[in-house]
């Protein structure tokens, strides 16, 4: 029980450091993990729909010649559930997803379909055919604004009052209050 209490340790003087073997870098750069898949994809092989959040022991690979913004891009390898068929999936840094690379495709979402171009023509649309729509939207605009313009304006109306106000001026403010007491 006292060793474990033990900062030091006895170093005998014939110790040589050099002599101590060195852990191996993994095979081809390849990391063994634990992933969680994050998206449902679809088996190319058997056709097994293999779902969000299903647990894999995967390869994971630094991708050569690849990054974004400075990002290291990886690549994990994992089997399918059902005919061990491996699969191949990439991070997507600059939309914040990941890829299928090999081996199945993913589903469609139709989430992911909708861009802000197609919402703002719908809404066009939409304004055009509905007369209401549009008074709707445009007060809501208005009112928008106008809550902008007062913000505005209360923080321009505390920049000017903390503006005429130097540390010179209050230090000399409390200097004459200061000198006011000890006349009383």
């Amino acid at each position: 029980m006292g060793e474990r209490k033990v900062l030091n340790k006895y170093i005998p003087p014939d110790f040589d450091p050099a002599k101590i073997p060195r852990g191996r870098a993994p095979k081809g750069g390849q990391i063994k993990v634990r992933i969680m898949l994050p998206m449902t994809i679809c088996c190319n092989t058997c056709g097994e729909f293999i779902c969000k959040g299903t647990k894999f022991n995967a390869r994971k690979e630094d991708v050569k010649g690849e990054d974004y913004l400075g990002i290291q891009i990886f690549r994990f390898y994992f089997r399918c559930t059902r005919c061990s068929a491996e699969l191949a999936m990439k991070t997507d840094p600059k939309n914040g997803d990941y890829v299928v690379e090999a081996g199945a495709s993913r589903n469609f979402e139709a989430w992911k379909d909708t861009t802000e171009e197609d919402e703002a023509k719908a809404r066009a649309d939409d304004e055009e055919n509905n007369e209401m729509r549009r008074l709707e939207n445009r007060t809501e605009e208005s009112k928008r604004e106008m809550d902008i313009m007062a913000a505005l304006d209360e923080m321009r109306s505390l920049n000017a009052r903390h503006a005429g106000i130097s540390n010179a001026d209050a230090l000399n403010a409390m200097t004459a209050n200061t000198r006011t007491d000890k006349e009383r």
